[in-house]
């Protein structure tokens, strides 16, 4: 390594550079070609509200229930739960008595999370 330089040590990073100023140019290069091809006036039609095919009617304001947002959450939890209860129930017979421990702990507290909710009434739908 005494032969090598400086210039020879940044050069290794040309490439890298070359990448990103491609990348930038064509995400530029898209930007613009959307901004030319795009119509650019403003109708009305294209200013209501979408709302899965059905014109709006009243207001754009309703309040929700923060227990759907708890359903979302509670949801979402289980859902992470499962993906982890997948892998392991794969390889389960490889896995020794240690990590059929670790996972009865881990379903013990989802047991726990779900019986709180449940005695808190957040799974009462109405």
């Amino acid at each position: 390594m005494a032969g090598s330089s400086a210039a020879d040590y940044f050069g290794t990073y040309v490439p890298l550079l070359a990448i990103i100023v491609l990348g930038v140019l064509l995400v530029a290069a898209m930007f613009g070609g959307n901004a030319m091809l795009r119509p650019a006036h403003a109708t009305p039609e294209k200013l209501l509200t979408y709302e899965c095919g059905v014109d709006p009617v009243g207001e754009g304001w309703a309040q929700t229930h923060v227990r759907y947002y708890v359903f979302a959450y509670l949801y979402v939890i289980f859902a992470v739960d499962a993906v982890f209860l997948f892998p392991w129930a794969t390889v389960f017979a490889g896995l020794g008595w240690v990590s059929v421990a670790e996972m009865g702990v881990f379903i013990g507290f989802i047991a726990v999370g779900l019986v709180y909710a449940w005695r808190k009434g957040v799974l009462i739908w109405t």
